[in-house]
């Protein structure tokens, strides 16, 4: 007799299917399900079905999302969330159902599994600070751009990015002239647009989604200029591949993310083929965002310890969380393995914007930083003494 089983296994699912960050919802769910077709939808014995629930990027909706998921449908595995804030909220959440494994979907503020992390919440994409990495040392040594501003969305994900800029940019030398904030949502940029300094050689633009459009169309209709520097939400497919003249002013844009749409490696182009061979091309982007990838990692790992387990999930899914927890995951950016946190280690990628053979705006690979922790490579010591990411923390100094 085969071990294979009859049963359906239900995993949750959270995306923002709503508000400023739709879009990014929409791909993280293609994400996922590159993940199950690769699969073929079945893992450990089990039929996968995933119960997908939105919200809207606020902490109050991730929360009531993945409390409907574990509390009414029952499910034992929840991947969720989507946006920074809410992985904050999921965590706390997480806490208080030591039954229940929490993988995250794509959130990227650094408290979430940095401070006081749940022992049952796994990550395997990095932080927003580690998605920093390398851009703070480019734009100072190889652009030599000495005073910048930041613009960023008011919230726990852009602090941890702006966060990851500051401690290299400032350690390199750089000065940060001002950081704006603006509400998530925002739709008229125009009094953060009017006070941006003329002094900088560059303004970092911290914005993704609704946004990231917004900002720049009116960025260009005031007559902007300043050279810009793109966050990792702000240089990617989802605004790369928006309608519009807007998205232009990016060409030439320096980032530093968890992905370059030009990258060579056979991994990473075989995922980019699975990706727009799973959908039409007028439901997806040119190339797979970084909620794409994120929600395919997290998903792939779940699935890929469910086969290496058998679909054991016993004792309250013991084997689930060990295997979780000692996985190598080697996926279409690199390998990815989880540090004392369940936090990823991963490789991230400076890059530029420019415009392909076919007219699409992609980001081209420049450098490759393998192997970034949490503490950005300074003695943890160091690193728990900097404080939270905040508004102002840290300041622009050497550590």
């Amino acid at each position: 007799m085969g071990t294979a089983r009859a049963e359906t296994l239900h995993i949750g699912v959270t995306a923002t299917l709503e508000g400023t960050y739709t879009v990014l919802g929409q791909d993280g769910i293609r994400g996922l399900k590159v993940a199950l077709k690769e699969f073929g939808g079945k893992a450990g014995g089990y039929d996968i079905d995933p119960i997908i629930e939105s919200t809207d990027a606020s902490p109050d909706s991730a929360v009531r999302a993945v409390r409907k998921l574990v509390e009414q449908d029952h499910v034992k595995i929840v991947i969720a969330p989507l946006s920074g804030s809410e992985g904050i909220a999921v965590k706390e959440y997480a806490k208080t159902q030591p039954n229940v494994v929490f993988v995250n979907g794509a959130s990227g503020a650094q408290e979430t599994t940095y401070d006081h992390p749940a022992p049952n919440f796994y990550r395997f994409n990095p932080d927003g600070a580690q998605m920093s990495a390398g851009l703070g040392s480019y734009i100072y040594n190889v652009k030599h751009w000495k005073k910048i501003a930041t613009i960023g969305e008011d919230y726990s994900f852009v602090y941890t990015q702006v966060f990851g800029l500051v401690l290299e940019y400032c350690a390199a030398g750089g000065q940060i002239e001002h950081r704006f904030w603006v509400p998530l949502g925002t739709k008229d940029f125009s009094s953060v647009i009017s006070q941006l300094p003329d002094d900088v050689d560059a303004i970092y633009v911290g914005l993704g989604g609704g946004d990231a459009v917004n900002f720049l169309t009116q960025y260009q209709q005031a007559g902007g200029t300043a050279k810009l520097i793109g966050g990792s939400i702000m240089v990617d497919q989802t605004v790369l591949s928006s309608k519009g003249k807007a998205k232009d002013a990016l060409i030439g844009t320096p980032t530093a993310g968890p992905q370059a749409d030009t990258s060579p490696d056979p991994k990473w182009q075989a995922f980019v083929k699975a990706y727009q061979g799973a959908f039409p091309p007028d439901q997806r982007f040119p190339s797979p965002s970084l909620l794409a990838t994120f929600y395919y990692l997290n998903t792939k790992a779940v699935l890929t310890v469910l086969n290496d387990i058998k679909g054991d999930l016993g004792n309250n899914e013991a084997k689930l969380r060990s295997g979780l927890a000692g996985l190598v995951l080697h996926g279409p950016t690199g390998v990815i393995r989880l540090d004392h946190n369940r936090q990823a280690i991963a490789p991230n990628f400076v890059s530029e914007v420019v415009q392909d053979s076919a007219g699409n705006l992609v980001s081209k690979l420049v450098k490759t930083i393998p192997d970034v922790p949490q503490t950005l490579g300074l003695d943890p010591a160091k690193f728990a003494t900097i404080g939270a990411p905040s508004r102002t923390v840290p300041e622009c100094k050497k550590y």
